[in-house]
């Protein structure tokens, strides 16, 4: 793939060049080519078709479920950091979802593949789950809300994108149809799109120099994803 155009390297260039500009867009098109083989990896794509090797989706479960906790205080980060209080209970309102419906799948997923208590709970991380995580922890603690938003935004979005193109042929594997079903339901869906806008609203007011290091992070953020989904078949 080509490199990324002149006219994307910053923010007041890229909406001097379209109409109705947003942030989000600028930053996944920067984050190209990366965001592509996030969103079209094959362990997404063996998944949908229900061909994915059991043992690489339970190293990736293994490492994704090690993750989570980072990810659940990058999101309790988010609501001390969100600007109102209705963007603080609709963050609140994510946080229930994932430490109640998808640890329950979580759960369920570990005993129907078999996996011991000790591998769930005490794992060997992978350098890249150690790397997401460190990512995590750095943006929520060293920026404010929007480099924490750069962070979950590609985070879920890379999700939503994959799991809405696997979701039109759903595979029979419960652990795989319902790791589609919970980033491709319209809850979820309807979840991502307030997260872009809430980044698409204080991005463009930010300062040149805190825009380039939410790019960073973004750019970062969607490089790992791809290599998150390619560490389980080396684990």
């Amino acid at each position: 793939m080509t490199g990324r155009p002149d006219r994307l390297e910053s923010y007041e260039a890229y909406a001097d060049n379209y109409e109705g500009p947003r942030f989000t867009d600028w930053l996944r098109k920067r984050s190209e080519p990366a965001w592509s083989d996030a969103t079209t990896h094959r362990f997404t794509q063996q998944l949908g078709a229900d061909t994915l090797d059991t043992n690489v989706f339970s190293q990736y479960l293994i490492q994704d479920y090690a993750f989570v906790e980072t990810l659940v205080g990058a999101f309790g980060q988010a609501v001390g950091q969100a600007p109102s209080m209705a963007a603080k209970r609709r963050l609140i309102e994510f946080l229930d979802v994932i430490t109640d419906e998808e640890n329950d799948y979580f759960e369920r997923s570990f005993t129907a593949l078999g996996l011991p208590a000790e591998m769930r709970t005490d794992p060997e991380l992978t350098d890249t789950t150690e790397a997401m995580t460190d990512l995590l922890v750095a943006a929520a603690n060293e920026g404010g809300y929007a480099e924490t938003l750069a962070v979950l935004v590609p985070a879920e979005w890379v999700y939503l994108e994959w799991a809405q193109r696997e979701a039109t042929d759903r595979p029979e594997s419960f652990y795989f149809d319902e790791w589609i079903e919970l980033h491709a339901n319209p809850g979820f869906v309807s979840f991502v799109q307030w997260l872009r806008r809430q980044l698409d609203t204080v991005g463009p007011t930010l300062p040149t120099p805190q825009q380039a290091r939410v790019m960073r992070y973004f750019e970062r953020t969607v490089a790992l994803e791809a290599a998150f989904f390619e560490s389980a078949y080396r684990a």
